[in-house]
């Protein structure tokens, strides 16, 4: 072999070599980040078109109530049926936890494993009472979120979808705005109060998000009609046993959820889904005094309007306000 052959034939040898690692090197900068363990996802979906509509009403009584803001939202039709201060902003307490459940749904699978972060055991107050560096599935997270509305829960989920906290609450607010809902703003993802800081939403508000996310995710049907959850002990997590905090999942006939909330600064809150008799609707309260007893009033007063009148065994004393 000449020379000049042997050199070229090196020559092209090591070209190559370092086109593979050029190649390698590009590969490993744009690989998919893994979704679980701090990744984030950006989520793009069509921007929703169910919004509350106003339509003229023959009311079938006076209802009066001492909730600062209300609405009841016929399912199928959209049309308002009740409403109070409906575009009026304020602390929704953990109804916030609605966006924490779809951002979750949007970003994940249901058998995505979540890990915990030590912050998140730190929060407080409404917890599952998960421990640092557990490993459960994305669904078992969603049933401690929604059931006995873990802040836990909550932050476990902003730091599996998007690496932390700020990053979470803006992928929060980014989705708000692309399902219209133009008087919500979040500054975490459980709904806690904090000092200095500004939290709310509106009842209209919450009737499209609430919407949105029971329309196109099955999952979170069955997870927030579910009473009593159990979760066995593993390798990775100890056990858990939930009870749905939900008000009048068991004492209104119908109702299949979805999320209750309560701070000092929100009052009583209380976002509710129920069909029966042929209608479905969606209602919120918010900052109530009873927010059990003035849902149950309007439930009533939607289902009055169409002539049906809902027998009930009225509210069960013992559950939770």
């Amino acid at each position: 072999m000449s020379r000049s052959l042997l050199v070229f034939l090196v020559g092209l040898i090591l070209v190559g070599f370092g086109f593979y690692l050029y190649s390698t090197d590009q590969i490993s900068l744009v690989s998919p980040i893994p979704k679980v363990f701090g990744a984030s996802k950006q989520v793009s979906l069509p921007e929703n078109t169910w919004f509350p509509k106003e339509i003229p009403i023959k009311k079938p009584y006076d209802l009066n109530l001492s909730a600062n803001s209300a609405i009841l939202v016929n399912y199928d039709t959209n049309e308002i049926i009740f409403s109070k201060n409906m575009h009026g902003r304020q602390p929704v307490a953990s109804t916030v936890k609605i966006m924490t459940a779809l951002l979750a749904l949007e970003a994940n699978k249901l058998n995505d494993l979540y890990l915990v972060p030590e912050s998140a055991t730190k929060i407080g107050e409404d917890s599952m009472l998960l421990k640092t560096a557990e490993k459960l599935t994305m669904r078992d997270i969603l049933y401690g979120l929604m059931l006995v509305s873990g802040n836990d829960a909550a932050a476990t989920i902003g730091q599996n979808v998007s690496g932390n906290q700020d990053k979470f609450v803006n992928l929060m607010n980014d989705r708000a705005k692309q399902l219209g809902a133009k008087d919500t703003k979040y500054i975490n993802p459980s709904g806690l109060d904090e000092d200095g800081k500004t939290q709310y939403s509106s009842a209209y508000d919450l009737a499209i998000i609430a919407h949105y996310l029971w329309e196109n995710y099955p999952a979170i049907r069955d997870i927030s009609s579910t009473y009593h959850y159990l979760i066995p002990a593993s390798s990775d997590h100890q056990d858990y046993e939930l009870y749905n905090g939900t008000n009048l999942l068991t004492t209104y006939p119908g109702v299949r959820g979805i999320k209750p909330g309560f701070t000092w600064d929100a009052g009583w809150c209380l976002v509710t889904y129920v069909e029966n008799n042929g209608k479905r609707f969606i209602g919120v309260v918010l900052g109530s005094q009873d927010r059990r007893g003035e849902m149950k009033e309007v439930l009533d007063y939607g289902y009055a309007y169409y002539g049906i009148k809902i027998s009930h065994p009225g509210l069960d004393l013992q559950a939770p306000i």
